[in-house]
């Protein structure tokens, strides 16, 4: 049953990142969106408290459903996690913090407008890179395919451990990095911050990261009391994060 709940959740989380990477991939080569216009950047948009408790809650069912909390040192990784999307979410839809802050305390000329918190594409319009529309979809197309991405890594580790019944998982994604659940939320979160950096949120990410090092390290621990010699090996020819850089003291 948790299986098919699983399945049923990566699925509808994977519809709604391809329908917003076909609406950026839309709006990027210029095709008209939102019943016959072009997307109005000037809109107000925030107050919308339904949007972000639904955001905030397909978000967080969708993590727990790969990463259930089994001890306290889990709880307290998912509550970071938990805190991070709250803040995005809360000035993505409800009020909006950083704008307020970045155009009252430092004198940045940025109107309420909803496009205004997709502050990479703000800086790409504003730099003459591109225009606001291009810039706009180009975030939008960017950050989904990096959560896309994150939901990959997740998927497939779950999947794996989920096949294995409580064995030594080594094969399949597992034979690139030791975590790739872990290494998939962080890089989700990534892709969150492309599309609406926030001030709390770019101050909280590395606490998250942070968060869930220490949590994999504890968990290693724990496998090498369970499965000893064998894991001590797989360790070393794994690298626990990033499969692109040999093993070193910062990442192992």
């Amino acid at each position: 049953m948790r299986k098919f709940f699983g399945d049923l959740i990566k699925l509808g989380f994977l519809v709604l990142v391809v329908f917003a990477l076909l609406m950026g991939i839309r709006a990027l080569i210029g095709l008209e969106i939102e019943g016959g216009g072009h997307h109005d950047f000037t809109k107000y948009a925030y107050s919308n408290w339904i949007a972000a408790l639904l955001s905030i809650g397909l978000f967080s069912f969708f993590v727990l459903s790969f990463l259930t909390p089994l001890k306290k040192q889990n709880w307290r990784s998912l509550g970071i996690y938990e805190a991070f999307i709250i803040a995005l979410f809360t000035e993505m839809y409800g009020f909006p913090l950083t704008i307020n802050t970045l155009s009252s305390v430092f004198g940045l000329q940025l109107s309420l407008g909803h496009i205004q918190g997709h502050l990479l594409g703000v800086f790409l319009a504003r730099a003459g890179l591109m225009s606001m529309e291009n810039a706009w979809a180009f975030v939008m197309v960017t950050s989904t395919a990096v959560m896309f991405f994150g939901l990959f890594l997740m998927s497939k580790g779950w999947s794996r451990i989920h096949a294995a019944g409580g064995e030594l998982v080594t094969d399949g994604i597992y034979k690139y990095v030791r975590h790739p659940q872990y290494l998939g939320l962080i890089i989700i979160t990534i892709g969150m911050l492309i599309q609406w950096p926030t001030i709390i949120t770019i101050a909280m990410w590395p606490v998250l990261v942070v968060m869930y090092y220490r949590l994999a390290k504890r968990e290693e621990k724990e496998a090498i009391e369970a499965f000893g010699e064998r894991y001590e090996e797989y360790k070393r020819r794994t690298p626990m994060f990033l499969p692109s850089i040999k093993r070193s003291n910062l990442i192992s």
